[in-house]
């Protein structure tokens, strides 16, 4: 199990549909139990509480992270990869950004819950701010509710239990609020997909069927935008008309969990916008697993199998799309390409 990478790809592609990344956190609890925890294991769990300590002074913590001789002691204390870059945080986080422009926001009739995911928060905060401005214009009032982390970095370490209390938290707080109506949409795939999968094992029993309920009305933001597509509540014209190659590499969890074709659908809105999918599995990343020093090399093979190829293939005009954060990250590390969310590629794509 040292060498599975967790990214829910077995449980769509695998005949059996077999979780296995369940299986592993599952084990790891209990391995944790008897064995303690490691110190890499308690630090990529605390991963947004570290985040939000960084946020207070994020040019400095950007200088640890990327300077060679502090990022390289830092990444040699965390058994991570010194080939590995780190990610770096924005310079402010979405919830500040937001907060702070709460009042001149625009309101209206059609109003949607975000999930505020840790990775959305303080890494792609650009990302968020974009899918924000994005959703505005489309003629949607965006609300950022109270809420916890996602959790999903204490389930990729096995730590279960403190999953467990903030998927409990998460669906007390959310279910008073999210209905058909007013849905929960979230932009990192590992996180809001938590809800339709993590967060139904983990309720307790009195929250259980909420969370059923709850797991009816969250959609990825890709999703989102697809179904009001289909219901003629956004028009196309409201985007360029100029002729763009899309290459798109779909997130392990949205192929086990939902389905690539919201994103293409959205990514195929301006009318001359042409998309292809990238005939790739995992990218290798699949979280934490890319930067653990042991697992390095094995995620670099992975993504050498098809997705690291195909980017360097392409021209500089093509957008290379990519759902995930992870998958960001590798395709930037492996192939020096920037890749966008389809978000930020629809909120390019709209007339100026």
């Amino acid at each position: 199990m040292d060498l599975f990478l967790s990214c829910k790809g077995c449980k769509s592609e695998c005949p059996s549909n077999v979780d296995v990344a369940k299986l592993k956190a599952e084990f790891l609890q209990q391995y944790h139990e008897s064995n303690g925890i490691p110190f890499r294991s308690r630090m990529i769990a605390n991963f947004n509480k570290s985040s939000r300590l960084g946020s207070i002074a994020p040019g400095i913590y950007n200088f640890m992270v990327t300077n060679p001789a502090t990022s390289t002691l830092i990444k040699r204390i965390l058994g991570f990869a010194v080939k590995r870059s780190m990610p770096t945080l924005h310079k402010t986080s979405l919830e500040k950004w937001y907060h702070k422009r709460a009042s001149t926001a625009p309101k209206s009739d059609r109003k949607v819950y975000l999930f505020c995911d840790e990775f959305t928060n303080f890494n792609d905060t650009e990302i968020g701010i974009k899918g924000i401005l994005l959703l505005e214009k489309l003629g949607y009032e965006v609300i950022i509710p109270k809420h916890e982390e996602s959790g999903r970095a204490w389930m990729s370490k096995g730590l279960l239990k403190a999953a467990k209390k903030i998927a409990n938290r998460n669906v007390a707080a959310l279910s008073k609020i999210i209905t058909a109506e007013t849905p929960l949409i979230g932009i990192e795939p590992s996180a809001i997909l938590t809800f339709r999968d993590e967060y139904i094992d983990l309720a307790e029993d009195e929250n259980f069927a909420a969370a059923k309920a709850l797991s009816k009305n969250v959609f990825l933001i890709d999703e989102f935008i697809a179904r009001e597509i289909e219901k003629g509540n956004i028009d196309k014209s409201l985007f360029t008309k100029e002729k763009r190659l899309i290459k798109l590499h779909g997130h392990c969890q949205q192929k086990a969990l939902s389905s690539l074709a919201a994103s293409v659908k959205i990514l195929s809105l301006p009318e001359n916008y042409s998309v292809e999918s990238i005939p790739s599995g995992c990218c290798g990343m699949a979280g934490s697993f890319g930067f653990e020093k042991e697992h390095y090399d094995l995620s670099m093979k992975i993504g050498e199998l098809v997705l690291l190829p195909a980017v360097r293939r392409q021209a500089e005009d093509v957008i290379i799309a990519a759902p995930g954060t992870s998958c960001r990250h590798q395709i930037k590390d492996g192939a020096q390409r920037k890749a966008l969310h389809p978000v930020e590629v629809l909120y390019y794509a709209l007339k100026q």
